[in-house]
């Protein structure tokens, strides 16, 4: 064991100088060992020595001391004692967290004050905390301008507990203003911690963009992610994790917290991710069943419903999207396709019977990104939507809609001087190009300058300095993203 004690040591320093030992001959070498193993040996004899010194002094040299705690190793009586002293601090901090309900428990948060010019719209000015039910959400007025409080819980078993506050411009406000909840859920785990229980009021899943200002990158969202996927889900359902793979699921209503009179079915709303790599993977999500048709409700110039056996009621609504990524280095790369229907839910009824006809789109989204510097990133944003089937008609919007450049579009009546809802059956396509710059200030603060192009195949977007309608639109905005 000796030997193998110094042929080991012998190894190390070897290891430990390369170019000594390959320069030194097998003889030089074996010379060392035998002086390094002779002078170890020394060692043990001398160690050896003084502990038979020790054994063999009479007991009455030995003098009596008090007992004393014991030391631990490199500590003086004076360190041990302060160390039991933090030592005992230490666990009634924990007694006290525990106690508290503060074990497991996380907060967090951000706000995102934002400037926004808008041409067609004739404004600009400052964003922040204005709510959403007095203007409607739009594209240049959607999740940002706003503040949020994030507030998680895991409690002893793995249960999970969420709630976030959106106050004026957040996700409850959308489909229910004055409600500040964005997300209010629980995630029970069932037989393992990957499979789990999932009910609550959950924001859409669907895509590559995040919903806050501190997750995506740009300050306004893409076309799809503003006009075909679905605001949140109030329900329940499943969450399993495999591997790689995430699957989740749940029976809910979409953008509703209470279903209706009348209306009884629920929507099927899921998600799946798959992580291919460190760098890379993808995503689809999909929702179908009942949801709310916007369309239905129409009303007349004297307030009554143009279609009273209609209003009030759901219908038949299929969502589906495909998204990746590729994020390695200073790149990042994201892109998204997304379909979608709504039984007579489209702007134009048809002509002949009057009936109300059904929605139909797809679209594309891309965004690449790159950082020149650590903090300095450049961003660039291409979308499309094809809307042309029955004169237009998005989730949500079943309407002519001048601000988002949605519908069938206008055209100008040269004998009236007017312009008039555009009598083609086709409703308009929409496209939008936007660049940006982030920069990340420090740890907690992100600067964000965001220049956005608009445009249509029809004259759709309103000029609300002479009432007239333009095919395009231009944004400028301006950001600042500070978060804890």
């Amino acid at each position: 064991m000796k030997a193998l004690k110094v042929t080991t040591l012998a190894l190390a320093l070897a290891a430990a100088f390369p170019a000594a030992a390959q320069a030194q001959s097998n003889k030089e070498l074996l010379n060392e060992l035998r002086a390094l193993k002779q002078r170890v040996t020394e060692l043990e004899q001398k160690l050896k020595s003084e502990e038979s010194k020790k054994a063999a002094a009479p007991a009455t040299a030995a003098v009596a001391v008090p007992a004393a705690e014991p030391v631990q190793p490199g500590m003086t009586p004076d360190q041990q004692a302060e160390f039991n002293r933090i030592a005992v601090k230490a666990e009634a901090l924990e007694d006290a967290r525990d106690a508290s309900g503060l074990r497991g428990l996380k907060i967090s948060g951000y706000i995102d004050p934002t400037f926004i010019y808008n041409q067609r719209q004739d404004r600009a000015g400052f964003q922040f905390l204005n709510q959403v039910g007095d203007d409607g959400y739009n594209y240049d007025n959607g999740y940002f301008g706003m503040g949020q409080l994030d507030i998680q819980k895991e409690m002893d078993g793995g249960t999970k507990w969420r709630l976030t506050l959106q106050p004026n411009r957040g996700v409850g406000e959308v489909f229910s203003p004055g409600n500040i909840i964005a997300e209010a859920s629980v995630s029970v785990p069932l037989t393992d911690l990957q499979t789990r229980f999932i009910a609550g009021q959950i924001p859409d899943w669907s895509g590559y963009e995040y919903l806050p200002g501190t997750q995506n990158k740009l300050i306004t969202h893409n076309l799809l992610f503003d006009f075909t996927l679905p605001t949140a889900y109030t329900g329940a359902g499943m969450e399993i994790t495999s591997g790689k793979w995430i699957v989740k699921g749940l029976l809910a209503n979409m953008n509703a917290s209470k279903k209706n009179s009348g209306n009884k079915a629920p929507v099927l709303a899921y998600r799946v991710d798959y992580a291919k790599g460190e760098f890379n993977g993808f995503g689809f999500a999909g929702v179908h069943g009942k949801a709310a048709n916007l369309r239905a409700d129409e009303t007349d110039d004297t307030g009554s419903l143009v279609y009273p056996d209609q209003s009030g009621k759901d219908t038949a609504l299929n969502l589906f999207e495909l998204d990746g990524y590729f994020i390695r280095g200073d790149w990042t790369v994201q892109g998204q396709v997304s379909f979608g229907q709504q039984k007579k839910a489209a702007v134009y009824a048809n002509p002949d019977t009057g009936e109300l006809q059904d929605a139909r789109w797809w679209g594309l989204s891309g965004l690449a990104a790159y950082k020149f510097t650590p903090q300095l990133e450049g961003i660039m944003r291409a979308d499309y939507i094809n809307n042309s089937k029955n004169g237009g008609g998005l989730l949500g919007y079943n309407f002519s809609d001048g601000r988002n450049g949605i519908g069938p579009g206008f055209v100008y009546d040269d004998a009236a001087g007017t312009w008039g809802e555009d009598p083609d059956s086709k409703g308009s396509n929409r496209y939008a190009l936007t660049f940006g710059l982030g920069y990340a200030f420090n740890l907690n603060t992100v600067f964000k300058m965001e220049y956005r192009y608009d445009g249509s195949n029809k004259h759709v977007f309103e000029n609300v300095k002479d009432g007239s309608y333009k095919k395009d639109n231009q944004l400028f905005g301006v950001a600042t993203v500070v978060s804890f």
